[in-house]
């Protein structure tokens, strides 16, 4: 096929040279955005005089029938064009002829594309706060289901103090939260028009780039040309932001994989979101927790393959920059994939709470609550602690746990321990006396139960 931009050269390219250069099969996801992007052109091409008003009705027509054929199938994309924009532009001229060459008047690819992108990721960004507010709404049910649900809370991966199971699941909901707004910010910087910004310098034509971009929804125009053609900025920040969303979902994900196991089996997982052993036939394995924790790190190698890509470029455009869509692409067509599944996952897992219990008993987590309890009765804090860390000490030795420890060995520590100190702790009672705001207790967790249904209430557009 002939190039459309032959002229200076020839157009005729080595066969590898053009497999190289050819983007459209990866921008050809674009094809309602470039379309949408040409109408909103032809129009501000009309209005300003630059075409007639016949032709820009005309162009506008042809390229609402280009959209139509493209979504029943009656077209298919040619994989011998360069790219999305020379496809349709090829179409348009071969269905209207020379109505059709007018389109590209005071734009440039560079320009167009640009604009093609912002648009597209405007909209996947909608999609993943879409998919954001599920896996939210699917945390907050979990949690309400679960109230009574006590486990033990760590740190170092060691069995720290007893917590509620729906507060350390709300501390997800949190961190999904934060990534909904990054997104939201992302979006604010992202939707700024290119569009007439042409190949670098700006149009000799009397354009209004203000109408043409309030035509597609953006809130602003780029105030310099060269920085409108040049600027990745918004795939970079995007990419940024859905890669603390996947390492959001990674780390939750790999407590997926520890609680299903058999040594904590605190869950267990619905067979839809597990596997088998191809020689174990007693397996169950955690595979989809383990590929979203495994898919975190392509998201990150996207992020900083662009950031290596760009990082050594002069103004203005410049090819390497066509290396942008394959990246930000992956990232947002991963970060939907691994959303689409955690939510059901953790949905239609199962909770043991009983196990949950045990472990907290067994873990010495009241030790701290132990120590609070001599303080209360007038023991400085260091004597207390000291004295909870040898009780702890000789429990191991002779294979009890805190609640079982009888009182006249606790007696023979302080005689400040009475009766009193099994109330005191007890799970439940080490749990309820958290009363914080942001804490354990049970009234602290439906307070934020109900911040976070407002969050989402609030936040997500519908």
């Amino acid at each position: 096929m002939a190039k459309m931009w032959a002229g200076r050269t020839s157009g005729e390219t080595d066969s590898l040279a053009d497999e190289l250069n050819s983007s459209i099969g990866v921008d050809c996801r674009m094809y309602r955005q470039d379309i949408r992007g040409s109408q909103a052109h032809a129009a501000m091409l009309g209005r300003q005089g630059i075409i007639t008003q016949t032709d820009a009705e005309q162009l506008i027509a042809g390229l609402e029938q280009i959209l139509q054929d493209l979504e029943s199938g009656a077209l298919s994309f040619d994989m011998s064009c360069e790219d999305i924009h020379m496809f349709v532009e090829q179409v348009l001229t071969d269905r209207l002829g020379d109505v059709g060459k007018r389109l590209h008047t005071a734009r440039s690819r560079n320009d167009q594309v640009a604009l093609d992108l912002r648009m597209y990721l405007r909209d996947e960004a909608a999609d993943l706060q879409k998919l954001i507010r599920d896996l939210l709404q699917v945390l907050v049910r979990v949690a309400e289901q679960n109230m009574k649900a006590v486990m033990p809370g760590y740190t170092h991966l060691q069995r720290a103090q007893p917590v509620l199971f729906p507060q350390h699941i709300l501390a997800y909901a949190m961190m999904l939260l934060r990534d909904a707004d990054r997104l939201r910010d992302c979006v604010k910087r992202m939707n700024v028009s290119p569009i007439g910004s042409c190949a670098l310098a700006g149009t000799t034509y009397e354009t209004d780039r203000i109408y043409e971009a309030g035509l597609l929804a953006f809130d602003d125009i780029a105030m310099n040309s060269i920085d409108g053609v040049s600027d990745r900025d918004f795939c970079l920040e995007m990419m940024s932001a859905l890669s603390i969303l996947m390492m959001h979902l990674s780390r939750f994900a790999e407590e997926i994989v520890l609680w299903s196991s058999w040594e904590f089996k605190f869950i267990e997982l619905s067979d839809a979101y597990t596997t088998g052993s191809s020689i174990m036939p007693q397996k169950k394995n955690p595979d989809m927790a383990e590929l979203i924790r495994g898919k975190t790190g392509r998201v990150y190698g996207d992020l900083m393959g662009l950031l290596t890509t760009f990082k050594g470029l002069p103004l203005a455009y410049n090819k390497d920059m066509q290396e942008d869509k394959q990246a930000v692409f992956d990232a947002v067509d991963t970060a939907k994939l691994c959303l689409q599944v955690i939510a059901p996952m953790v949905d239609t897992m199962k909770v043991l709470p009983d196990n949950m219990r045990r472990a907290a008993q067994n873990g010495f987590i009241n030790a701290t609550d132990l120590a609070d309890h001599l303080v209360k009765k007038g023991l400085p804090f260091r004597s207390a602690y000291k004295i909870s860390g040898e009780i702890v000490a000789d429990c191991i030795r002779k294979g009890l746990v805190l609640e079982t420890y009888p009182l006249e060995a606790y007696k023979a520590y302080s005689e400040l321990f009475a009766e009193d100190v099994y109330d005191d702790i007890s799970i439940e009672t080490c749990v309820e006396k958290r009363i914080s705001k942001g804490g354990t207790s049970t009234g602290s967790v439906l307070e934020q139960i109900a911040w976070v249904k407002e969050r989402i209430k609030t936040q997500f557009e519908e």
